[in-house]
């Protein structure tokens, strides 16, 4: 059967989420403590590869297992082998084709800052602290900016298909809001129908920027209708983003 799995996982300790030989990953971890379990190989496919030090909440994956596999026990047993980084938050027979990245129609993502003078250690390896006050209400009236289709080339680092051509960097961006939280923390939600690689880290680092005083609300419009990366200001560092779920039909 095919399995559709919910996932989080602390992305400090890891080299990313992708397989990669010889190098400590979150889909390595995944799938040999998947297969241990089922006593079988397993290929995962996911719903976003998230990078070096980027944290997930509601990763989705997909694989096959055995028709009789008790996915509720496989769970429990991963996360036994692979507590406290990584856990399935939960997993549940999905339709034969269903395949966690092609079939989802958005992903969110969430940039948490703490906002204040005194740093927090139990908060720093998933926020970014930032001591000087920031502009909510400036941060806000920027994001409002990237809801809609654009070419998002000031944000994302090019990359390129197997044949040489350059892959696209049009990006279709549902909402990118603010909110204010307790205790500091600022958190940026931006919903996507997919992401280009750094995209979500550079829109956080040049609203930061913006709610710092240091660049005007307007500026977020002359840097996304540039199309050139060297107009973005800054890259928020990778700890304070996390890729917080995935929406499907």
């Amino acid at each position: 059967m095919r399995v559709k799995a919910t996932v989080a996982y602390d992305g400090g300790r890891y080299h990313g989420f992708a397989l990669n030989e010889g190098v400590h990953t979150v889909a390595g971890e995944l799938t040999e403590a998947l297969a241990k379990c089922l006593r079988q190989s397993v290929e995962l496919t996911c719903a976003g590869r998230t990078d070096t030090g980027v944290h997930a909440q509601g990763q989705v994956v997909s694989f096959d297992a055995p028709d009789d596999a008790d996915l509720g026990g496989v769970a429990n047993a991963v996360n036994r082998m692979l507590a406290p980084t990584i856990a399935i938050r939960g997993a549940k027979p999905a339709s034969a084709g269903f395949d966690a990245r092609f079939d989802a129609i958005s992903r969110t993502y969430r940039y948490t800052i703490l906002n204040r003078e005194v740093p927090d250690p139990f908060l720093a390896a998933t926020s970014w602290h930032c001591p000087q006050p920031l502009d909510i209400g400036a941060m806000r009236t920027a994001a409002a900016v990237l809801v809609g289709e654009h070419d998002f080339s000031s944000f994302c680092r090019r990359q390129h298909h197997a044949d040489g051509t350059e892959k696209s960097r049009v990006r279709r961006v549902l909402r990118a809001e603010w909110e204010a939280g307790a205790n500091s923390l600022l958190r940026f939600e931006i919903e996507s129908s997919s992401f280009c690689h750094q995209m979500v880290r550079s829109i956080a680092g040049t609203l930061v920027v913006i709610g710092a005083r240091r660049k005007p609300p307007e500026a977020m419009a002359d840097i996304l209708a540039a199309k050139d990366r060297s107009r973005t200001p800054a890259l928020a560092p990778p700890h304070g983003l996390c890729l917080w779920s995935v929406c499907y039909p």
